[in-house]
């Protein structure tokens, strides 16, 4: 989020006045992208020093009412000057409140601070970004990727990480009940001992991770539980910056399911296949190429253009638009996939 010198100040009514404390209002943007059949996330530099304070985050800025009219308008004017980065597709994710979300800037300034958080899809991976960069998402998230098969990192660093922290007692009031919930959590988030993976439980794995103090953003915020060596489970970001990654990630994958918002990734005119590799990116996961294509056409979500691509590496490829008429047909016009089982199940 902000610092206090990055942040503006609004009365958060009686109680906070009393308190002498202030609610500090933050604007922050998860803009995604898919190129080269990779999912990225547009970060900018946070902090000249080594360590933690170096992380990148995400285009933040704080709400100033006096400048901006909507939340909205707010947000897209921090990216547009933060990344020369136009946004098309934007819609409202989450509002971050949880106390001790920023805890060095708590500490600094004795302020609140809140952020409303938004996911946006752009086509453009722009070289004219100024002063941005953009990341991998499964760098963040690397136990997120099954399109080859279950990530080795699951099995081998943090399922066994997470039994240790879910058999540990830390203290007399650590009993059983708590032990038990504990696996319990860790099976349904990362399919251990016969349950399914879950694509869509992104921040409910990230959340585990981090209550059980194996992410760096935990050793930073001062967890007692935190591991005194980092064990590298992915890109850190500034602040609860990668929780807000996640969270968008969440919806996203959920989204895809019931609404078109996969072709706001895509250009004009695409292939199939094009298509294919776009939804696969962001769920994470591989689909059936036959399937997939009875499935896009059977819901009338793309429209012939009458026109072939040579652009891959084979035989010429038909092309296809996106066909808008369907948001008026029906209420939830998304891709219900159904993942390879050659592939979930390695």
């Amino acid at each position: 989020m902000t610092t206090t010198a990055d942040t503006a100040s609004v009365s958060n009514g009686s109680a906070n006045a009393m308190a002498g404390k202030a609610v500090v209002i933050g604007l922050n943007a998860a803009i995604v992208t898919v190129s080269d059949d990779q999912p990225r996330i547009l970060v900018v530099p946070h902090g000249e020093n080594e360590g933690a304070s170096s992380w990148d985050a995400l285009p933040f800025g704080p709400f100033d009412p006096t400048h901006h009219r909507t939340l909205e308008i707010g947000l897209r004017s921090w990216v547009r000057e933060q990344t020369t980065l136009t946004l098309g597709y934007v819609e409202q994710l989450y509002t971050f409140g949880d106390r001790g979300r920023h805890a060095i800037e708590i500490q600094q300034s004795g302020e609140h601070v809140v952020s409303v958080g938004y996911l946006a899809l752009t086509r453009s991976q722009g070289s004219e970004l100024s002063g941005a960069a953009w990341r991998d998402w499964y760098d963040l998230f690397p136990w997120e990727d099954w399109r080859a098969g279950k990530p080795v990192i699951i099995d081998q660093l943090i399922v066994p990480l997470l039994r240790e922290w879910a058999a540990h007692q830390s203290d007399a009031t650590t009993d059983e009940l708590t032990r038990g919930k504990r696996r319990d959590r860790m099976r349904l988030c990362f399919g251990v001992d016969g349950v399914a993976w879950d694509d869509e439980k992104v921040l409910e794995r990230y959340e585990l991770l981090y209550e059980a103090g194996l992410l760096a953003e935990a050793a930073r915020d001062g967890r007692p539980n935190a591991l005194a060596e980092d064990p590298h489970l992915g890109r850190p970001l500034q602040f609860d910056h990668r929780r807000i990654v996640a969270t968008a990630m969440s919806r996203l994958r959920a989204k895809i399911k019931y609404r078109p918002v996969a072709f706001e990734l895509m250009a004009p005119t695409f292939t199939l296949f094009e298509l294919q590799r776009t939804v696969e990116a962001l769920s994470g996961l591989h689909v059936h190429k036959q399937n997939f294509r009875r499935l896009v056409e059977k819901a009338g979500l793309v429209e012939r253009t009458g026109r072939m691509s040579t652009l891959t590496g084979g035989r010429p490829a038909e092309q296809f638009r996106f066909r808008r008429e369907v948001l008026n047909e029906r209420p939830a016009p998304g891709l219900r996939l159904a993942p390879s089982k050659s592939r979930a199940n390695r």
